[in-house]
């Protein structure tokens, strides 16, 4: 007898087998342009995995807020990045990316819909972090705006992927749970970090 294994799963179950990617980070001497800039957030587990379950989340909601929630984390993490290459100080971002994906799983998990404008501020908040990270990180001889053309390109692709996948498995009530709940238990691993 054989049994079906769900690509979403199996590409989940290879995410979190793979520690290398467990945070993002430029590695120094490399060329960094728009094509960095666009496989930089799949370097690491943290952002990868909320940047997915944005787009997760947007599916199960109706209307307008299915684009709006993606737009807004993108529009946000946009401006958490200016934050972070000026060198603003932030603190408690690390531990706010651990919990965007605690909050962001969990809320894939138990499809909780909020009204539109409160499912925008929450992924607003955590998208703030996440950019802020990423412009915090960015080292000074990179072309900030090549870099981040490549960056937005790839959420936005990463948001579609969650999305993608969200739509494909609306009636699969189970795996929706473990998927959510998969991510918010890699919450963890950030957290102890």
């Amino acid at each position: 007898m054989r049994k079906n294994i769900s690509t979403p799963l199996l590409c989940l179950g290879l995410l979190l087998v793979l520690p290398g990617l467990a945070s993002a980070h430029i590695l120094q001497g490399t060329p960094h342009g728009i094509q960095d800039g666009f496989f930089h957030p799949f370097t690491g587990l943290d952002h990868l995995l909320a940047m997915f379950a944005v787009g997760f989340w947007a599916v199960q909601h109706r209307g307008r807020a299915v684009w709006m929630i993606p737009l807004t984390f993108v529009s946000v993490m946009v401006l958490g990045g200016i934050a972070g290459v000026c060198g603003a100080f932030v603190p408690g971002a690390e531990l706010a990316i651990a919990a965007s994906l605690l909050a962001l799983g969990a809320l894939v998990a138990t499809a909780t819909r909020f009204r539109p404008s409160l499912s925008m501020s929450i992924v607003g908040f955590f998208a703030f972090f996440h950019g802020y990270a990423h412009g915090h990180e960015m080292p000074a001889a990179v072309s900030a705006i090549s870099f981040s053309i490549g960056f937005v390109v790839a959420t936005l692709l990463l948001h579609g992927l969650g999305m993608a996948v969200g739509i494909g498995l609306e009636k699969q009530k189970r795996i929706l749970a473990f998927t959510g709940s998969a991510i918010a238990l890699c919450s963890i691993f950030f957290f102890l970090n």
